[in-house]
């Protein structure tokens, strides 16, 4: 029978892995069988890298957690060899590393996994892995920015070419100030007319 240390232990490390399944939004399994100590440590620092942490864990102690955190799914996969690698910020890396690295390896292979707290299948993960890296992502979403501030400053260089924003100030300005001149050219015109209609004015009585 465990001693009370050792229980305390597990409870400690099904708690810690509750934690982090609820903390991260996504997470996949594989079967590490076969993996050499140089490709293990290369694998690891490329998911550390990218953000993704990876561990080694017991069947009997994940399944636990996989209770607790609502992803019983998985239990069905904890067989064998299991190693769990989640992120918390990107749902891309762990199965895409994971994914290339079975792709050459005939006995490393991905087992399950979940995103955003729901169990999915292997056809969802294998999409997932081929997404591209957060970085790709970034250039294309600022290359769909580029085509507008293009188009701007095309518009601002066609300005400045036809003499700067008060040129064209000027230009819209011209109709207004010519109306006000006539404005002011007709003004005398209508005060003698008023003045020639108005009666003039009786003496003053002594």
């Amino acid at each position: 029978m465990p001693s009370v240390k050792v229980l305390e232990e597990k409870k400690a490390i099904v708690a810690s892995l509750v934690e982090r399944l609820n903390n991260s939004v996504t997470g996949v399994l594989v079967s590490y069988k076969g993996i050499s100590v140089a490709d293990d440590t290369a694998l690891r620092k490329e998911l550390r890298e990218a953000g993704v942490q990876y561990t080694v864990v017991k069947n009997t102690l994940l399944s636990r957690a996989c209770e607790e955190a609502n992803l019983t799914g998985l239990q069905t996969t904890l067989e064998g060899t299991t190693a769990l690698a989640t992120s918390e910020d990107d749902y891309a890396a762990a199965a895409r590393i994971l994914n290339n690295y079975a792709k050459k390896s005939k006995t490393f292979e991905l087992k399950g996994g979940y995103l955003d707290g729901e169990v999915v299948d292997m056809a969802t993960i294998e999409r997932i892995a081929k997404l591209p890296t957060r970085e790709i992502l970034l250039a294309n979403v600022l290359g769909a920015f580029q085509a507008p501030i293009a188009s701007f400053a095309r518009a601002v260089q066609a300005i400045v070419d036809k003499g700067g924003v008060e040129a064209c100030e000027k230009a819209e300005e011209a109709p207004i100030e010519e109306a006000a001149a006539e404005a002011v050219a007709e003004a005398p015109v209508e005060e003698a007319a008023v003045a020639a209609e108005a009666p003039a004015e009786e003496p003053a009585a002594e």
